[in-house]
């Protein structure tokens, strides 16, 4: 069981913006969370594949919910994020933050970002301040 609070972890699962993109949350723990999204038509770019927008902010939302775990507020300072593959409709795709390093004032995190079979598709990286 999880030790993130069951408010906080339900503020994270109803994000406005990650709601409107179908973003789901699969699971928030403390310092790590996972989602998932469906790629549909709405979300292709004019080559028709997954536009990079819709994979950075299936990464973000995992990020800003693995570093707001520990229940006080965390926000990004800077990221990162290298594309690695095309993703088509239809696929689902897969982002699964680990905390990597925190102190009393940041925290480091990598998001890896797949397919459901598990051929990485991106790979994200940010820091947040904590105040």
């Amino acid at each position: 069981m999880s030790d993130v609070p069951t408010e906080l972890r339900e503020r994270i699962r109803s994000d406005p913006f990650c709601e409107l993109l179908e973003i789901e949350f699969v699971d928030v723990d403390v310092g790590a969370a996972e989602a998932e999204l469906t790629v549909t038509e709405e979300l292709l770019n004019f080559h028709g594949t997954l536009h990079g927008g819709a994979i950075y902010s299936l990464a973000d939302a995992v990020f800003a919910a693995a570093s707001n775990s520990h229940g006080d507020a965390a926000v990004g300072l800077e990221s990162n994020i290298s594309y690695l593959d095309a993703v088509g409709v239809g696929e689902t795709i897969v982002a699964t933050a680990e905390e990597t390093h925190l102190t009393d004032g940041t925290g480091e995190y990598e998001v890896e970002v797949t397919t459901a079979s598990g051929d990485r598709v991106a790979t994200f990286r940010g820091r947040v301040y904590r105040p």
